[in-house]
């Protein structure tokens, strides 16, 4: 009597050896399938990351877009500022000559002193008009508080009529361009005067009393 394998012989032990490498190989390219990213889900992925960098792309071309834009803009309004503020000597030398003339001069001025006169007034005027029109405005600071970031103060003023820290003259205008101080006013200020919180709580009980 035989047992299988000589009654099956070599045959069925090379068969069975195949059946099993077999069955190796597929459950290893099972395992490898299974670890392997879905093709769709990288596609996604990739899309998503794409997105993202082209919203930051266009996030940055928007801020550089913006920045130039803001840059163009200053160069245009500030660009004269140096030629405004030459003008602006010009301009205080025609205004004190203006005021170096007498009124009792002025009054008994004859007809060519008196052309003269406007001319000069008239020059002034239009420097001033011309610089306006490039953006370059006169500061009005009388009643206004004192702010130092516009305002030079050359002297204090008693006055307990208005509140401290008012100003209250103008010793030599002050102009801007654009959003920037181009030359500060220089002023007298009020010294001795209520603070101005307390002249505006005043103001609103003189108010609710009335």
């Amino acid at each position: 009597m035989t047992d299988d394998t000589t009654k099956n012989g070599p045959d069925a032990t090379v068969a069975d050896a195949a059946a099993d490498a077999a069955a190796y190989v597929e459950n290893d390219i099972a395992q490898e399938e299974a670890t392997q990213p879905d093709p769709l889900e990288l596609l996604k992925a990739e899309n998503g990351e794409l997105r993202d960098r082209y919203l930051r792309l266009a996030a940055e071309m928007d801020n550089l877009r913006r920045r130039t834009e803001r840059e163009v803009k200053d160069a245009k309004s500030y660009s004269v500022a140096g030629f405004a503020r030459d003008m602006l000597a010009v301009s205080d030398n025609l205004r004190r000559a203006l005021d170096a003339i007498p009124p009792e001069l002025k009054d008994a001025a004859d007809a060519g002193l008196t052309t003269l006169i406007e001319g000069v007034e008239m020059t002034e005027r239009a420097m001033l008009s011309a610089l306006e029109r490039h953006g370059v405005r006169k500061l009005e600071p009388v009643g206004q508080k004192f702010d130092p970031n516009f305002h030079q103060a050359m002297f204090e003023v008693p006055n307990p009529d208005v509140p401290n820290n008012t100003v209250v003259q103008v010793v030599q205008a002050g102009f801007s361009i654009g959003e920037r101080v181009l030359r500060p006013a220089m002023v007298g200020v009020a010294k001795g005067g209520p603070k101005a919180a307390e002249a505006e709580t005043n103001s609103v009980f003189d108010e609710k009393d009335a």
